[in-house]
């Protein structure tokens, strides 16, 4: 199922929604830029690399302090179009609706908080491995963790595959999004009895840092403020 838009529009022009997919996409351009050497070495630079962290952790040495870093670096690569194609959709359709509620500063400051510790949840799974952890999508996942519980019943408009066809349904974000979360969780738990062809590991999906992303996001949107915001049109948004 592929989401195409929801019917929850805003009062507001989402500009950090906005500057995220624009920096996203700008790193991912510079990444196609680089050989593959070069990429293999930017890579294990700015994205999570587990088994360091683990040792920066550890105090074995300083030289593994600028790890910690990489806890904000690593939201902003990708593995390829694919990667960063869904991960902008979903950015796209469920940010800007938060980004309104929280205000544009929390927003920011939630979206970054959500993405370490997406990372920092895949990483308590699989500490040592090798294979550098990338991608926006554990912050996205915070994203849609908040989402859900402030608007569970706004219609997400979907791409549904019925064998050889395609068709649309109106889905609630609370079934979407519920079904996402608990398929995320359902592989993360799978992932523990195959950590070589499932998750971090084998170079795979992170599915640890999706389902702590979206927990992360539903206990953190609240905290900085989800449900404060009127839902009325004539009050501006916070900043």
């Amino acid at each position: 199922m592929v989401p195409l838009r929801d019917e929850n529009p805003i009062q507001i022009t989402p500009y950090v929604t906005y500057g995220l997919i624009a920096l996203n996409l700008l790193v991912f351009g510079y990444e196609l830029s680089l050989s593959p050497g070069q990429l293999n070495q930017f890579l294990q630079q700015w994205a999570v690399v587990p088994i360091e962290l683990t040792a920066s952790f550890k105090g074995i040495s300083t030289a593994y302090a600028g790890e910690w870093g990489t806890l904000i670096t690593s939201q902003f690569l990708h593995g390829g179009f694919l990667h960063v194609g869904g991960n902008m959709l979903y950015l796209w359709i469920f940010g800007n609706n938060v980004e309104e509620q929280l205000g544009r500063v929390r927003f920011l400051l939630f979206y970054l908080i959500c993405g370490a510790l997406a990372v920092l949840a895949q990483w308590f799974f699989n500490p040592l491995s090798v294979v550098p952890s990338l991608g926006a999508s554990g912050a996205i996942a915070g994203v849609m963790g908040a989402y859900i519980f402030r608007f569970p019943q706004v219609r997400i408009l979907t791409l549904v595959p019925l064998g050889i066809y395609l068709t649309t349904f109106r889905i609630p974000a609370i079934l979407y999004l519920g079904f996402w979360f608990l398929q995320q969780a359902f592989y993360g738990v799978a992932s523990l009895e195959a950590p070589v062809t499932i998750g971090m590991q084998g170079g795979g999906i992170a599915y640890w840092a999706h389902a702590g992303g979206f927990v992360f996001g539903a206990i953190l949107g609240p905290l900085l403020g989800l449900f404060s915001r009127s839902d009325n049109p004539l009050l501006p948004s916070e900043d």
